[in-house]
């Protein structure tokens, strides 16, 4: 749900789909269903302000972000999915993130359905199911941010939060907005207080909480310009630890006799197409018609 990412996500994950596609499942169609009529454009922000606060408060979380040598958070998103019965509906996906900078990265999904995860060790990236036992492997780059971009390529592999992992965070940020502007101060997301800051640029409408004394980014609300259905998008960040001691153990799981598969994009089912998202690593499964039932 940052700038760079497109959230307009099917019910599977895209992770998923690598390793279950190529382990011959089958994906549920998108019901085929005329499209409502769009609601009115997005007002034009050519005259918006670009607020120099707002951007000084982008520029801090990402700075803080960036000089972290490795952190940990939860990350829940939650998006609105057109269905037959007219209201959308949503699905909501919950990644446990680790990383160590610059070249170790983590990512459980307990998710509602099989338990997946993706690691990165600067040498290689690795998609596992453990409940179904399926292993993909592929040689990675040695810093992260070519590795997630690799991801993508190779698998269409991509987090709602990448943006924010990456070595510049702010450089999403800063390019191309349109309007920025500190909309005021909160006290009920994530139980601290935040200052929350709207931002836009030519694809994306975004709403931001950010720590007021740490600076970390605590949720991002998003509309995309090019949705006729202007659906909305959450990301919600919870339980940052920055420069925490980092775990023992293995970093990557060692299964017993797995199926190995290819590390490559996953076969859609009928009635879904790639949406690769205004920028890398973005992009996820959308239908391109129709909707959850």
């Amino acid at each position: 749900m940052t700038p760079r990412q497109r959230s307009h996500q099917a019910p599977a994950l895209l992770l998923l789909a690598v390793l279950l596609a190529a382990a011959g499942a089958t994906g549920c169609v998108a019901a085929r269903q005329a499209q409502p009529a769009p609601p009115p454009a997005l007002s034009a922000w050519q005259d918006a302000p670009v607020e120099p606060k707002a951007l000084e408060l982008l520029k801090q979380t990402s700075d803080r972000l960036a000089a972290a040598r490795s952190m940990s958070f939860t990350a829940v998103a939650s998006y609105e999915h057109p269905s037959r019965l007219g209201p959308p509906i949503v699905y909501a996906v919950r990644y446990d993130v680790s990383l160590r900078r610059p070249d170790r990265l983590k990512v459980v999904i307990p998710g509602d359905g099989p338990t997946s995860e993706f690691t990165y060790d600067g040498k290689e990236m690795a998609a596992y199911i453990p409940g179904d036992n399926l292993l993909a492997v592929a040689p990675a780059p040695p810093d992260m941010d070519a590795a997630l971009k690799a991801a993508f390529e190779t698998a269409a592999i991509g987090f709602p939060f990448t943006d924010l992992i990456l070595t510049d965070p702010y450089a999403a940020l800063a390019e191309g907005a349109k309007m920025a502007f500190v909309m005021g101060k909160s006290e009920v997301i994530g139980g601290v207080s935040t200052d929350v800051v709207v931002w836009a640029d030519d694809d994306v409408f975004l709403q931001i909480w950010i720590g007021a004394k740490d600076k970390l980014p605590r949720r991002f609300r998003a509309i995309y310009r090019e949705d006729p259905l202007r659906l909305r998008h959450d990301l919600e960040l919870s339980a940052w630890k920055i420069d925490q001691p980092w775990p023992r153990g293995e970093w990557r799981a060692k299964p017993v006799a797995p199926r190995s598969i290819e590390f490559d994009k996953p076969a859609l089912p009928p009635g879904m197409g790639m949406n690769p998202g205004p920028g890398l690593p973005g992009g996820q499964p959308q239908p391109t018609q129709g909707g959850a039932p």
